[in-house]
């Protein structure tokens, strides 16, 4: 199956009020198991290429290209989306390589910069067909930000959307990245009122540490694209762990690293089976 364009699978899950997965990639064999988890669960799947994973391997290109080869092979539509991308010129390599999405994190400026920079991306996305979600509002990272004052605000969040032209918001609503327990509470209403007031598909960054009761529930309240990364890695780190404390004396890594890929797979395809039988309110 070739490649797909994020905009359709968004499209397609924001259409019927279900959720759509996009979980980031660390390395070659997490794409492999997230795109075996997919193929598992028959659905489509958001692979994503953070910042600092592209940092990681010294540089976006050659992680990207695999991960583009692998998802063209994919039995199921699959697209790649750049995640969290602070540095502009990232963006712009991204779209330059194919991927069918951007997600530029203009949030650490103050609100006219973040206006401004955003749309200067979207504009050159746009020129090549590719889809763009930024963020409003601040999405607590390791120091777990819950406060009132960072989440985002619906009427800013109108503001921003029709002067950046972007295609989908992140927005602060109770989340936060790398959580390794999944107690999150999220603000459902503030969901909803910003649901009622945009006309774009709300994302949900930091899902690894909200319950799936409460995924369920932000999907019914609006909530289309659904990032997951820390808890994924759990999986695969703990099978890791679990292996080479019964083989001790194992020194190829693709026996322990196929342990992690494989441990993967049926988490994979329970969730985005949980994602895709939510409706948003109001829809059948």
């Amino acid at each position: 199956m070739a490649l797909s364009p994020t905009r359709e699978l968004m499209a397609a899950a924001a259409a019927t009020g279900s959720g759509q997965g996009a979980f980031n990639i660390i390395h070659l064999e997490t794409v492999e198991g997230l795109l075996a988890g997919a193929e598992s669960a028959g659905l489509p799947l958001i692979l994503q290429i953070s910042e600092n994973c592209a940092r990681y391997h010294g540089g976006l290109e050659p992680l990207a290209l695999a991960t583009l080869a692998a998802a063209r092979r994919s039995s199921v539509p699959v697209s790649v989306h750049l995640d969290h991308a602070e540095d502009e010129q990232l963006a712009y390599q991204a779209v330059d390589l194919g991927f069918g999405s951007i997600m530029y994190d203009g949030a650490r400026f103050e609100y006219a910069d973040n206006v401004a920079v955003t749309r200067r991306v979207t504009e050159y996305a746009h020129a090549r067909g590719v889809y763009v979600e930024a963020e409003l509002g601040k999405v607590g990272g390791k120091d777990g930000a819950h406060a009132p004052g960072v989440l985002t605000d619906p009427k800013e969040a109108v503001a921003f959307v029709t002067a950046t032209k972007v295609d989908a918001l992140a927005v602060a609503v109770g989340s936060s990245h790398a959580m390794t327990e999944r107690s999150a509470a999220l603000d459902l209403a503030r969901i909803g009122a910003l649901k009622a007031a945009l006309n774009v598909p709300l994302v949900l960054h930091g899902s690894s540490g909200v319950p799936d009761d409460a995924i369920v529930a932000a999907i019914a309240a609006g909530m289309t694209k659904i990032n997951v990364s820390t808890h994924l890695n759990g999986f695969f780190t703990r099978a890791v762990r679990e292996y080479l404390n019964l083989n001790p004396a194992v020194v190829d890594s693709r026996k322990y690293l196929k342990a992690g890929r494989d441990a993967l797979v049926p988490e994979v395809a329970r969730l985005l089976s949980l994602f895709s039988t939510v409706h948003a309110q109001g829809e059948k």
